[in-house]
């Protein structure tokens, strides 16, 4: 899955696709490098980042958004391209189907917007279910776990239970332990130590370790894009965990990292 961050303000690449035709040659780029499917978020949700309303979020997203799906219909991005959504708007979400988005990454895993988990039910897309606690802008005072493997799989049962009542079948549910997200350092260590331990319940595991401030703080690098090779580290870990799909930045230089991750342990592929 590669990132594609319509935002001013995101912690790695704030403000350099904001404009519609940029965003649409990035896509393109990573398309060709490899990826999947790209992720699309017009709303940061990094430590502190400002909260958008639904409407804010669709005026900064639809521009590229309109390009990027006639692109794809077009001949100009892979027809076999999948689209997700990064939002926590069940607004947002439904437009962004409605154009012909494939998936919805929810970093609120439905707790956002209690229009969400209806919605994704009715169009039967998947959907990924992140963990997190408090927003961004109240995470970091939520670091506080008995133990962060069995908590965040004890919370992510609660979403996922949640999600099935309202009608979203298994087979349409993602996990992501959200890396990052009111966890500290060695928090993120120890998830990502306890992936088999997510795995084990059954739902495919999207890992999101990309440039993260984790792994910025053990290199002692402050700059985000000079974390390639951490992250790669982290991808590496999270395939042998069991991750089914990772979250990249670097698509061209990650894919080589999944190949040869999947060669090293194939029986750990999801």
């Amino acid at each position: 899955m590669g990132v594609l961050n319509i935002t001013p303000d995101s912690f790695s690449d704030g403000g350099e696709h904001c404009q519609p035709n940029r965003a649409l040659k990035t896509a393109q780029r990573l398309a060709k490098q490899g990826a999947h499917i790209i992720d699309i978020g017009a709303q940061s949700t990094r430590p502190g980042a400002e909260l958008l309303a639904p409407e804010q979020e669709l005026k900064r997203l639809l521009p590229a958004l309109l390009l990027i799906c006639q692109a794809r219909q077009e001949g100009e991005l892979p027809a076999d391209l999948l689209l997700s959504l990064d939002t926590f708007h069940a607004p947002v979400a439904a437009k962004a189907l409605e154009l012909g988005v494939n998936w919805i990454n929810d970093v609120s895993a439905g707790t956002a917007d209690g229009a969400m988990l209806p919605l994704v039910a009715k169009a039967g897309c998947p959907y990924v279910l992140m963990h997190r606690r408090g927003s961004s802008q109240t995470m970091a005072n939520f670091c506080n776990y008995n133990d962060v493997v069995s908590d965040v799989i004890a919370e992510l049962l609660q979403r996922s239970a949640a999600a099935l009542d309202a009608g979203i079948k298994r087979e349409q549910l993602w996990w992501d332990p959200g890396l990052g997200f009111a966890k500290t350092t060695s928090q993120n260590l120890a998830l990502l130590e306890g992936l088999p331990q997510l795995a084990a319940h059954g739902y495919p595991l999207l890992v999101g370790p990309s440039r993260k401030r984790f792994i910025g703080e053990i290199l002692k690098e402050n700059r985000a894009k000079a974390r390639s090779w951490g992250t790669a580290a982290a991808v590496c870990k999270a395939i042998a965990g069991g991750a089914a799909m990772v979250r990249v930045h670097d698509v061209a230089s990650m894919r080589q990292i999944c190949q040869m991750a999947d060669a090293l342990w194939p029986n750990e592929i999801a």
